[in-house]
């Protein structure tokens, strides 16, 4: 009960423009469609079935219309619909990390250029940093379905189209290579890896989530089908530890082009592992920002091969 009378989510960065309760009554005025699946919960206080994935994406088109000027966002079906505000706050503590090399300036313009690793289908991340900073991006997926629709969404809000360029990666064992060419600089890299190791570890992790939000909701329903999210956006070979540890191989190698690396780690178990990784291949400057994203804490960890001081 006392969660509920505490309408602000302290969890969140301080930028972060979703710390409140979300407004209803003001992103139903922006995106009429949102309303069929809005209800009053028991405490009285507006909200959507999470567990319903038309709704939590028609939420995420009212956000993106309301706060972040994008008038045109979908995904398509069996795709992974990210919280944005948690995708925000990945974005909000990279502008952190570069605004300490930065004279303590938050780093605005499109001079800023980042590379998102995995983009998926929905853009979320170089959609939310370039209208907070209007930072430009790379954003690269191996699935060319997600990149097809990552241009739609671009197409469909013309700013976007000399901010945000798309790239498919032809060979997924790679991350960087085949990505990143002799001429590019880029000021960081992002990622959020797959975190499961098989698609049945991925199947029963959503399962269980589908029970979480909807106890009602029976064991046998279909997970990767109320969640959405492609084999390549859940689970990699080796787990969350696999892809970070290959991105960090392959990091050193481009270590003269890029500021910062950095990537979402979900499991605090495999930090250590990571560390030891990092030791390995000389990174100069390791920081690791703890977050909260939804009902879970998470953290990035960052590497940079530049003397930053």
């Amino acid at each position: 009960m006392k969660a509920e009378k505490n309408s602000e989510k302290s969890n969140l960065h301080p930028r972060n423009l979703h710390r409140d309760r979300y407004d209803f009554e003001k992103l139903i005025s922006n995106c009429p469609e949102l309303k069929t699946f809005v209800s009053t919960n028991k405490f009285g206080i507006e909200t959507i079935d999470f567990s319903n994935p038309l709704a939590v994406k028609t939420l995420n088109k009212a956000l993106l219309q309301t706060y972040y000027d994008i008038q045109n966002w979908d995904i398509p079906k069996n795709y992974l619909c990210p919280p944005i505000p948690g995708r925000a706050d990945y974005i909000h503590y990279i502008a952190d990390l570069l605004t300490e090399t930065n004279n303590n300036q938050l780093p605005d313009g499109n001079s800023v250029l980042g590379l998102d690793i995995g983009t998926g289908a929905n853009l979320i991340y170089p959609i939310l940093g370039n209208s907070i900073y209007n930072w430009a991006f790379v954003a690269t997926d191996i699935d060319q379905k997600a990149i097809e629709n990552c241009s739609k969404i671009i197409e469909a809000n013309p700013r976007l189209i000399e901010e945000i360029s798309l790239q498919q990666q032809t060979e997924p064992r790679f991350i960087f290579k085949n990505i990143i060419i002799p001429e590019d600089r880029f000021t960081f890299t992002m990622c959020n890896p797959p975190f499961h190791a098989s698609a049945e570890e991925a199947n029963k992790s959503a399962s269980r989530k589908v029970s979480n939000l909807n106890p009602k909701e029976k064991r046998n329903a279909n997970p990767v089908l109320n969640f959405g999210g492609q084999n390549a956006e859940l689970w990699y070979k080796g787990g969350e530890i696999a892809f970070i540890t290959q991105m960090i191989y392959e990091s050193v190698k481009y270590g003269s082009q890029c500021l910062w690396f950095t990537t979402l780690v979900s499991k605090k178990e495999n930090l250590s592992s990571i560390y030891k990784t990092l030791k390995k291949v000389n990174a100069v400057s390791v920081k690791t920002i703890d977050m909260a994203q939804g009902q879970k804490n998470s953290r990035i960890v960052a590497w940079s091969f530049a003397n930053n001081k």
